[in-house]
């Protein structure tokens, strides 16, 4: 092998400047002299050809223009574990401030030796090096571990390692570095593209403590996962981002401790996949962004009845999909522990027009959401979004075969199907009465006025006054208005209502930015202000 190319070059990673790639080719280029490395670049757009040359195809790329040659002095092959620790946190000898590079120091005309004085910086260094628990070599040319059992004498209480975006081209060399740290327990090895195992092969114990491992952007199978998880007994977070993972297996007998997993941006093909990891008994948070799903579908649970899939899954990103249909919003509902979800960027959420009535239809169709897109439900809440849910399609609901007779409410299975919480809705508050759904206005018409009462009941001689007001008025211009109106002073106005149709029940308006559509506000109700 010509000089400064390492013998093992073919396969390996390297970088040449920013940009990092894979050397697909050794040896000599037609009508060229010297040694040229062919490389297969991560960004095509560094790249010149397929690593074709003059009609000889010398190694292969799976983008047209991904590939060039370089001469050898330009790759950089990386540099092992602990040189690349040492470099990062000043802790080589070049970089010894503290100690000098010399044995020498001059009083005045007269030197005197310190004799040892190298192996007491050594011996300072390694003190240093002990102590460090969590370590980041990013973007360090990190490519191999480097000499046997040197990483545990010299790094034996690191804890925590993120190697991201290093030179690392296969698990095997994740192992040897891994197998030398005993407590390791975060590990990341995102954004190395490398080769993993594709049978199954001798477990190592490097990875029997590790909790955490982030493996994004490594180009990852989904065999290959289960394949290596084998060795990860207690892990409780798994981040697989960006590994064009399109097919699921079951995991069996491994990942069973998982808590996390993160395979968005991987291109499933097709919701279905969802059945295949369904049984892991300990996951709580599932993060499905941009994975290309279109519909969720848990078969084994009827109208109304929790699913035995995702037991304990508490936390689900969905957003940025392809949902369109409601039907898989009801699905989510027999999540028997679905706590939180995220599911902005989807085309079933551009079939309603009105944000705030978009929130709450998610919010009816699913029980026991207590977190929507980051944002906290309240109690009044719910209720205002189950109350507008239950009055909205109380019509439908009636034409359906509904009726508030439980004896003759028999709504049809085409009904139940697109609401299946409506049911527990009507156990919940009443069923709606034909009376209460008379004139009932469109979803969408903005700015309907309400005509309502408004009582100070802490202040008898303050007479009830009738006022018109827009529903989409916020509390926080209600307020201002009432300021004036009752030329209250300046302290801090409560308001709530009672319901012209639930007497004795009283509602608080404790949200200044939400519209008094927000609290199922309707004209007759009585608004009553303390201070």
């Amino acid at each position: 092998m010509a000089a400064g190319v390492p013998p093992d070059a073919l396969g390996r990673r390297v970088c040449c400047g920013t940009d990092y790639g894979t050397v697909r080719y050794v040896g000599s280029v037609s009508r060229t002299a010297g040694i040229w490395l062919g490389v297969e670049w991560d960004d095509p757009q560094r790249g010149k050809h397929d690593g074709s040359y003059e009609g000889t195809q010398y190694f292969k790329c799976r983008h047209p223009k991904g590939g060039s040659f370089i001469r050898p002095n330009k790759a950089n092959f990386g540099v092992d574990f602990l040189t690349a620790v040492k470099d990062r946190y000043g802790l080589n000898d070049k970089q010894d401030v503290q100690y000098g590079t010399g044995n020498a120091v001059v009083f005045g005309t007269k030197t005197v030796e310190f004799v040892g004085m190298d192996s007491v910086a050594e011996q300072q260094r390694q003190v240093q090096l002990n102590k460090l628990v969590d370590i980041s070599v990013r973007e360090c040319a990190v490519s191999h571990a480097g000499q046997e059992e040197e990483i545990s004498r010299t790094c034996a209480n690191m804890r925590h390692i993120n190697l991201s975006k290093n030179l690392i081209s296969s698990w095997e060399t994740v192992v040897a570095i891994a197998s030398q740290v005993q407590n390791l327990e975060t590990l990341n090895v995102s954004e190395n593209k490398m080769r993993f195992p594709s049978t199954s092969t001798f477990t190592s114990q490097a990875f029997s403590n590790m909790k955490i491992l982030a493996l994004n952007q490594t180009g990852i199978t989904w065999t290959e996962v289960l394949l290596c998880a084998q060795g990860w007994p207690v892990l409780e977070e798994l981040y697989l981002s960006s590994n064009n993972i399109s097919v699921l297996e079951r995991p069996d007998n491994v990942l069973q401790t998982l808590k996390l997993l993160d395979l968005s941006d991987n291109q499933l093909l097709d919701g279905n996949q969802l059945h295949l990891i369904a049984q892991l008994p300990r996951l709580e948070q599932l993060i499905l962004r941009n994975t290309g799903i279109s519909s969720i579908h848990f078969p084994d649970a009827g109208f109304g009845c929790k699913t035995k899939m995702f037991p304990s899954l508490k936390r689900l990103a969905i957003n940025d999909n392809k949902i369109s249909q409601w039907s898989s919003i009801n699905e989510l509902d027999k999540l028997p522990s679905l706590r939180a979800l995220q599911c902005n960027n989807n085309p079933f959420m551009d079939t309603e027009k009105n944000p705030e009535t978009l929130i709450q239809l998610i919010i009816a169709k699913i029980s026991q959401l207590e977190v929507l897109n980051n944002c906290e439900i309240l109690p009044a809440e719910r209720r205002g979004a189950e109350l507008d849910y239950r009055k909205i399609f109380g019509k439908d609901w009636l034409e359906a075969g509904g009726h508030w007779d439980p004896e003759k409410n028999k709504p049809s299975e085409e009904f139940l199907a697109a609401h299946p919480r409506y049911p527990t809705l009507c156990l919940k508050y009443g069923a709606p009465e034909e009376g209460e759904l008379k004139g009932q206005q469109p979803l969408t018409l903005k700015n309907q006025l309400l005509t309502l009462t408004i009582k100070c009941p802490e202040k008898p001689e303050q007479k009830p006054v009738e006022k018109k007001l827009p529903e989409s008025m916020t509390i926080q211009k209600v307020k201002g208005l009432l300021y004036r109106l009752l030329k209250i002073p300046g302290s801090e106005l409560k308001l709530s209502y009672e319901s012209s149709k639930l007497e004795g029940k009283e509602v608080e308006l404790d949200n200044d930015l939400k519209p008094l559509q927000f609290y199922s506000i309707e004209s007759g109700d009585c608004v009553l202000v303390r201070w």
